[in-house]
């Protein structure tokens, strides 16, 4: 693990403490300046350092080894958003405002047109690797997965590509979509489909 490795391996519990403090601030009439600080320790502070991050260290799609002397960008923007997979009603909350969710991933990198429809269930691991088109709705509990991992002998072995739908889709509850899915235009995806990495749905 090089030395950035081990630095954003604390990255999730600093937030944590900043927002805790934050909040402790607000409960002793800290007023509109605490509330601001919390809401910036939660959702701002980790959206510009992933940015940051992402400038000098950006994600390359395709096959990589997670153990090794080399830095992994991918490991490290996973460290930056695990906050959000901790603890999911940051997100819920931000689908149940029309519009929202979408503008919060366009500001992690993501592609994402118009009139979508998030339900408030969903699990997306990485922010920044989605393309979606317009009218799409994602349906109850759907998996947005754009890395894989999986062991070989003494390494791990990571695979990234990004995930694309096209407009006018609707992805039924339960879906499951990998590395490099596509999903293209005016595509009904049923309930609880799995599609497999690189996998084309039509």
């Amino acid at each position: 693990m090089t030395t950035l490795s081990k630095i954003l391996a604390f990255f999730p519990a600093t937030v944590m403490l900043l927002s805790l403090l934050s909040f402790l601030w607000l409960c002793g009439d800290g007023g509109i300046w605490a509330l601001l600080a919390l809401v910036f320790w939660l959702y701002g502070f980790p959206l510009i350092v992933y940015r940051i991050h992402s400038h000098f260290y950006p994600i390359k799609e395709g096959i990589s080894y997670l153990r090794g002397p080399d830095y992994s960008p991918w490991w490290g923007s996973s460290q930056i958003q695990l906050i959000y997979s901790s603890f999911p009603m940051l997100e819920v909350v931000l689908r149940l405002i029309p519009g929202a969710f979408s503008a919060w991933l366009r500001l992690w990198g993501s592609q994402v047109g118009q009139d979508v429809y998030w339900t408030p269930h969903l699990d997306l691991t990485d922010r920044g690797l989605v393309e979606v088109g317009d009218r799409v709705i994602v349906g109850h509990r759907v998996g947005f997965y754009p890395h894989t991992i999986k062991p070989k002998k003494d390494n791990l072995i990571l695979y990234v590509k990004k995930i694309k739908i096209g407009s006018d889709v609707f992805i039924g509850a339960g879906c499951r979509l990998t590395p490099g899915a596509e999903v293209e235009t005016s595509t009904f995806v049923p309930t609880l489909t799995d599609i497999y990495p690189n996998q084309k749905v039509k």
